[in-house]
């Protein structure tokens, strides 16, 4: 795989009420807490078994010690800026570009289908293609990427973020754009009650003990 290559994982600092604000009307906010921090120790397991530089971007800026206290010092971090969803992205991965890399894909902590299989296609897919993109099944996407020389700031401007439209939306701007794109496997995220029933009824395990086992 490319030297220059790097996985940007969105995260936020592990506070209770402060993550999965719909998941925890159902089951709680200690409960949604054990839930999103066992997602996140899921998702980097499977990261760190990849040959690609990652870089863990957290939200809201100043949570810096509050994430490395969690998820320990030997991972390289960077606070999240802008205003919405959209800008921190492109501010992030402006960033990763202006530090040198090649490749850079954005993706989600909740994705517990994501595989590193996915995440090596998503990089080779950039051989070959401008961008990639991965569906999320509630419409919106859990990773996106793109090539240094091709970078399109403006895919994030004008998205009505948190909604059904976003990969739809997002789409149109890849088309105008005319860039290559290659489209990933549709995954679920987990943002819901109903996400994390079907979650469990596929018996998958998503890293719950590690983060404090919760009981659904």
């Amino acid at each position: 795989m490319h030297d220059r290559s790097l996985v940007l994982l969105f995260i936020k600092a592990p506070e209770k009420g402060k993550v999965k604000s719909r998941l925890s009307k159902a089951i709680g906010k200690d409960c949604a807490l054990d839930i999103y921090k066992g997602l996140v120790l899921d998702t980097l397991k499977k990261l760190k078994s990849g040959k690609y530089f990652l870089r863990l971007c957290f939200y809201p800026a100043g949570s810096g010690q509050i994430v490395k206290d969690w998820l320990g010092s030997t991972y390289s971090y960077s606070p999240q800026h802008g205003n919405d969803l959209g800008e921190r992205m492109k501010n992030a991965m402006a960033q990763a570009f202006s530090d040198g890399m090649e490749k850079v894909l954005v993706i989600g902590s909740d994705i517990p289908d994501l595989t590193v299989p996915i995440i090596h296609e998503a990089f080779k897919a950039l051989d070959t293609n401008d961008a990639v993109i991965g569906p999320a099944f509630d419409g919106g996407y859990y990773l996106i990427g793109f090539n240094r020389s091709v970078f399109l700031p403006d895919i994030f401007h004008g998205i009505e973020w948190s909604t059904a439209s976003v990969f739809s939306q997002t789409m149109e701007v890849l088309k105008r754009s005319g860039l290559g794109v290659h489209i990933l496997t549709e995954l679920m995220d987990i943002d819901t009650f109903e996400d994390l029933k079907s979650l469990l009824a596929k018996d998958t395990t998503i890293g719950l003990n590690e983060a404090g086992s919760a009981k659904i």
